[in-house]
């Protein structure tokens, strides 16, 4: 299996907008989400605007990698500034640096390695413009026990952040150590 790892291009976005979707859908069914369909639409709308913005910017903005099999999208990742979310829970650093997101493997392809080789590209992307620290974050339960075993225990833990039992994480990355 040979995964081809590059930045998407214009004429690739309605695969990586199905994508998304396929992706997105899958993970709220699995996450028991399924019935929050706003929740998913406005996650899928902010997916596809961090994707114009990198296009509108030329990755200035939001940088996009994505991971082709035969020339199917099977993977994506992006970088761009931390979000409120982080801002606002983390301490005053967090406000400079990049955070890595929209991390996602098609269900069809987990646990292939993917993630951790998109991971180290959009690491090593960073790194080339000289970011040595990015954050990351996470409510999603599957996607939080992936991290921890990447990059250890969380920095913040916010705890019951979606509701009993829901918490939220967030990481700061020294990508040096990586």
């Amino acid at each position: 299996m040979t995964i081809h790892i590059r930045r998407p291009q214009t004429a690739d976005t309605p695969a990586l907008h199905d994508f998304f979707r396929t992706v997105l859908t899958d993970t709220y069914q699995k996450e028991g989400l399924g019935d929050r369909h706003d929740d998913l639409e406005n996650e899928l709308q902010e997916k596809e605007r961090y994707l114009a913005a990198d296009f509108a910017s030329l990755g200035r903005d939001r940088y996009f990698l994505a991971a082709f099999l035969n020339g199917n999208v099977v993977g994506t990742i992006e970088y761009g500034p931390a979000s409120h979310l982080i801002t606002s829970h983390a301490d005053v650093s967090y406000r400079d640096i990049k955070e890595i997101g929209t991390v996602y493997v098609h269900p069809d392809f987990q646990g292939r390695g993917i993630g951790s080789q998109l991971v180290e590209s959009i690491s090593a992307a960073l790194i080339e413009i000289g970011e040595e620290v990015c954050c990351l974050d996470s409510g999603f339960k599957e996607a939080q026990k992936i991290w921890t075993r990447k990059f250890g225990e969380p920095d913040y833990l916010l705890h019951d952040y979606w509701g009993k039992g829901d918490d939220h994480m967030i990481w700061k990355i020294d990508m040096k150590n990586e």
